[in-house]
């Protein structure tokens, strides 16, 4: 009879300690396949929320700076070859290697107007992607939705009168105001915010930008790549990350990733350990069993196999199940912990890391048993019959 029939059969018979070694086993497994699978999920959800959080990359105009100085005494300093960084020229972005991880391009144009007699910093947006990336804005009324339409930064309504429903003229254009922006303590609060369109023609730029912000949260290369591959992408342009936010967005992950490893290590840890207890149990219950196999000339590699055997099937059982209810779990829970974004992945690449696990960790779990039951003298196993 083969080594496999024999493990099979006996696992039939014992269908008690078999279901305790799958449940001990399932439990490590499922706690892994669900903490995994969350932390994949919520690290979307992550990245969805953060991108909504800002910009982390600036794109601003290359310039060459000339200060000037004389015997210890600054004069300042003058801006000479001035660069314009050209509207057209943006679509490069989204052809970078990495462009998965953008989650938005806000082009921005700046200048000052005269308003009233007094002057104004103007700034044109694409609204649509720049109310999406400001997520803090707060606007009383509601934000931009035409060329002819105005938002006024908290400050500059109180500075310039300005009310909701009011007009407003720049350059023989009218504007009427839909939003005041609520104070955010930034210079956001002294700005006429209009449409990119509008902003180009009334301060004289058409097709170019002041600077560009971008939103992207790289959650497998390092931001540094990004800033090296739009630099290649615009040459003429200087391109810098804001380092404080893309190492808290990071470290944010990598903690909530690190604690989710952590407590499944310790899970499996007490699989395994179960395993151990229970397979130790179960050999020093079969010695006779072992005995009669040892005195019918069974070696001890085949009393190590046939443990073995029974460990593997037990493993492979409880790793098929575990990412099952493992993937249930998560699929119960997510909606609780990412009500904006869920999206559960069902990933083969889990499912077969699952089945390797249970696999391995099983088997270690029971080599020594395995030993222990080779070792056994067949003299003394028999005598016991």
């Amino acid at each position: 009879m083969r080594l496999r029939n024999i493990a099979f059969n006996n696992l039939r018979r014992r269908k008690a300690r078999m279901a305790f070694l799958v449940v001990g086993l399932l439990i490590g497994i499922a706690t892994v396949v669900t903490l995994i699978s969350l932390t994949t999920a919520l690290t979307m959800e992550a990245e969805h929320k953060l991108d909504n959080f800002g910009a982390n990359i600036l794109i601003t105009p290359r310039s060459d700076s000339l200060s000037l100085s004389y015997g210890g005494i600054s004069l300042g300093g003058v801006t000479v070859d001035q660069q314009e960084i050209r509207e057209q020229d943006l679509a490069r972005i989204q052809a970078i290697p990495n462009n998965r991880n953008i989650g938005a391009v806000a082009p921005k144009v700046l200048g000052l107007v005269q308003v009233r007699g007094q002057r104004a910093l103007l700034m044109g947006v694409d609204y649509e992607k720049e109310f999406h990336l400001k997520r803090w804005w707060s606007v009383d009324g509601r934000p931009l939705a035409g060329h002819d339409e105005l938002v006024v930064g908290s400050a500059a309504a109180r500075t310039l009168g300005l009310a909701m429903g009011d007009t407003l003229e720049l350059e023989d254009e009218t504007f009427t105001v839909t939003g005041i922006l609520r104070e955010t303590g930034s210079q956001d609060d002294d700005l006429l915010i209009v449409s990119l369109r509008s902003a180009q023609w009334l301060l004289g730029k058409p097709g170019t930008v002041s600077l560009v912000e971008v939103a992207a949260l790289c959650g497998d290369c390092p931001i540094e790549d990004m800033v090296n591959q739009i630099s290649a992408a615009l040459p003429d342009a200087k391109v810098s990350a804001i380092q404080q936010v893309v190492r808290t967005r990071m470290h944010a992950l990598e903690q909530f990733k690190t604690f989710s490893f952590g407590v499944a290590g310790v899970v499996i840890l007490i699989g395994a350990l179960v395993v151990f207890v229970t397979m130790m149990g179960s050999v020093n219950e079969r010695t006779r069993e072992i005995g009669i196999f040892r005195a019918l000339g069974f070696r001890r590699g085949h009393v190590v196999g046939l443990i073995l055997i029974e460990a593997s099937t037990v493993s492979l059982v409880a790793g098929l199940l575990g990412f099952l209810v493992g993937m249930g779990a998560t699929r119960l829970v997510l909606p609780f912990l990412a009500e904006e974004h869920p999206h559960l992945v069902w990933s083969p690449e889990l499912a077969g890391g699952a089945l390797l696990l249970a696999l391995v960790v099983g088997t270690l779990a029971s080599f020594y048993p395995a030993l222990h039951a080779s070792r056994m003298d067949p003299n003394e196993a028999l005598r016991a019959l």
